[in-house]
């Protein structure tokens, strides 16, 4: 990538002379350098880009001027000194030989990044009033910067493709991260300086897709993948023979399979595969009880016959829509496999075609089996699209439609099966190395992240997950301190009517642990403002007024608790178990009745827990204990029902907590 933008450099220097000085066509600073963007105030500020190799540069800003040297590489970087909220400024890069570049309408103020998946990505023209707030969000001093997707096994210097630097109007924010909008302009009521955001993030996007190659090594367990991932970067057939082995591994492992015929194998058994629809469409629309609200895994399958001719040359294999990762052989053969986006509300560039080359003796002549596995894992899933999408074609022009007879299976139940290690919303590393390693020098005042949804499955790891992933950003933007608010994940789903297990609740509970466990964090509590119909509920307003909340608490030290009531611990009091709260507003209140609901108590067994009542005491919760009980959980489910707010018209977030010393009659 270095080499290239020299390259390029060397290629597209273009002199003229404008008021006396030497313009350089190729860009002395990085892209993130662009007319209205906004520097960070109040600590030293990185600028960075490139040059000649050996190329003398001078930057000036605001009063200051400072000097650096392009290395052997052409990279160059420097560091203004702090400077205080205000601009416009100009922002001006020279080079000895007389190269200059100059940015206009530069302000400073406070720099957030705003991250996650999709609810992080929701556009205001999604949110709720889109209409009005359009048309009133003009404001100069909010500026913003959407990172457009992309992701790579390699670290990046440069983003792949292009972003902006916008004035925040009607013209610029209805595609724009309501979220990060909101949050800032509310923000900005308190803290009146201008602000920048840079909305990094991805829908259907799980954590690990964010974190770098060497702190997922650290976490553990993802070594064979990221091989995998570093394969690919020199050989990608290689790579991909490689995730054949470990996505085939897993299967093997699964109980319900053991013993099973693999689905892939070149033969198939007639009566565990049933016939596709002719016209393929999304498997919810096939009138198939078994599949009409289904998400998971499909099997489907196909005979393609070719000549001994065509046997021998490469080939094209197009698969038309997939939705939303599949992984194909051909003759029992892993060709490829490909994470989609899901949730991104936002093509992907090359759309949701799959398509994969197939080298010569892949194909034999007589028949050939083509087997794809399909993974859904939100709304509609399937191969489907126009008959005339699916089709193998061949190097000398000729062609075989794929649109005879295909049949489909229904997998027994398996766990969640590993994704592909270079894919985007589900690869390791693949967004971070696009998506965040080019901006990585900027300097933040902090990160706003909404993200969890996708990792829920698997939970239990979340909490490791999110302590690592703080810890590598920080290290990523040389800020040991930087700020982190974390919006806990909303309600979604069936409100439940008797205790349940809940990944969505262990990957709250998850969050609330690891802030708790980090002084540089704050938990954002939104248990109320989700849609139980809708996984991106659209009151972004009322999040961005909670963001808001949460950086008045966490970085700009104003006396406010973060969220609303916290509880701190769990304990016996004679027959009783008393849960303590902090950060209360007044006092605690329960909505619609006399006492909150969604309270339970639970012994250590899984499933045993039970619904149990509850009363206000003060700042205190208590129930009526069990001699059983040594765990309280609070609003545990995917869609709890939670009444328990304190007069700030806060929620109490959910949680889980062990009971402390148990009164002695109980022992």
């Amino acid at each position: 990538m270095r080499r290239a933008i020299t390259e390029l450099r060397r290629a597209f220097v273009v002199a003229s002379t404008v008021f006396g000085a030497t313009v350089s066509a190729a860009p002395l600073l990085h892209s993130m350098f662009q007319d209205h963007a906004v520097l960070q105030r109040d600590r030293p500020v990185r600028v960075w880009g490139t040059a000649a190799a050996g190329q003398e540069i001078t930057v000036s800003f605001a009063g200051q001027s400072r000097h650096a040297s392009a290395g052997t590489d052409g990279r160059w970087q420097l560091q203004l000194d702090p400077l205080p909220a205000g601009g416009p400024h100009i922002l001006e890069a020279v080079t000895a030989g007389g190269d200059r570049q100059t940015l206009r309408d530069v302000l400073v103020g406070d720099v957030w990044l705003c991250s996650g998946q999709s609810n992080m990505v929701l556009p205001v023209h999604r949110a709720l009033d889109s209409r009005s707030e359009i048309a009133n969000s003009a404001n100069d001093r909010i500026r913003l910067l959407t990172i457009p997707l992309a992701s790579d096994v390699t670290p990046q210097d440069e983003f792949i493709r292009g972003g902006e630097w916008q004035v925040a109007g009607p013209a610029t924010v209805p595609e724009f991260s309501a979220a990060c909008l909101y949050f800032a302009r509310e923000l900005q009521k308190s803290v009146d300086v201008p602000f920048g955001l840079i909305a990094s993030a991805w829908g259907g996007s799980r954590i690990e897709a964010w974190m770098s190659a060497p702190a997922l090594r650290a976490a553990g367990g993802y070594d064979a993948m990221l091989d995998a991932v570093e394969l690919r970067r020199s050989d990608p057939a290689a790579a991909t023979r490689r995730w054949a082995s470990i996505w085939e591994s897993w299967w093997h492992n699964q109980p319900a399979t053991r013993g099973q015929r693999d689905p892939w194998a070149t033969t198939a058994t007639t009566s565990q595969w049933q016939a596709a629809p002719a016209d393929l469409v999304p498997w919810e629309q096939w009138q198939v009880p078994a599949l009409r609200n289904y998400n998971g895994m499909l099997w489907y399958r196909t005979t393609v016959q070719v000549s001994k001719q065509q046997s021998q040359r490469r080939a094209r294999l197009s698969l038309g829509n997939v939705d939303e990762a599949d992984l194909t052989w051909v003759n029992a053969q892993l060709q490829g496999a490909t994470d989609g986006d899901t949730q991104g509300f936002a093509p992907l560039p090359s759309g949701s075609n799959r398509v994969y080359y197939l080298s010569p003796g892949t194909l034999r002549a007589g028949d050939n089996a083509l087997v794809v596995n399909v993974l859904d894992t939100y709304a509609l899933g399937g191969l489907y699209g126009p008959a005339q999408s699916r089709v193998l074609q061949f190097d000398d022009g000729s062609a075989i439609p794929l649109d005879g007879a295909w049949r489909y299976q229904i997998p027994p139940a398996v766990g969640t099966p590993p994704r592909e290690p270079w894919g985007s919303t589900a690869g390791l590393g693949t967004i971070r190395n696009a998506m965040i390693a080019p901006l990585a020098n900027y300097t933040l005042r902090g990160v706003a992240w909404y993200q969890g949804e996708s990792n829920t499955e698997d939970a239990s790891r979340y909490r490791d997950l999110l302590t690592r992933f703080m810890s590598n950003w920080r290290r990523e933007f040389d800020s040991p301190q930087l700020p982190f608010l974390i919006v806990q994940l909303a309600n979604y789903g069936a409100p439940p009517t008797r205790p349940v297990e809940s990944g969505w609740a262990e990957l709250r509970e998850a969050q609330r642990q690891a802030v708790a466990a980090d002084p540089h964090a704050a938990l954002v509590v939104t248990i109320d403002i989700g849609d139980r119909y809708d996984i991106h509920p659209a009151n972004k307003q009322e999040l961005g007024r909670r963001l808001a909340r949460a950086a008045q608490h966490e970085v700009y030290g104003e006396p406010v608790a973060p969220s609303g009531p916290r509880a701190t611990a769990a304990r016996r009091e004679g027959a009783d178990v008393v849960i303590d709260f902090a950060d209360v507003a007044g006092h605690l209140v329960a909505y619609g009745a006399e006492a909150p609901i969604g309270f339970e108590l639970c012994a250590a067994a899984r499933d045993s827990c039970r619904f149990a009542p509850a009363r206000i005491d003060g700042d205190r919760i208590v129930l009526a204990a069990t001699p059983q009980a040594t765990r309280v959980r609070y609003c545990w489910a995917d869609s709890p029902v939670c009444t328990l707010f304190d007069e700030s018209s806060l929620p109490a977030g959910p949680f889980e907590l062990s009971i402390e010393a148990r009164d002695k009659r109980f022992q």
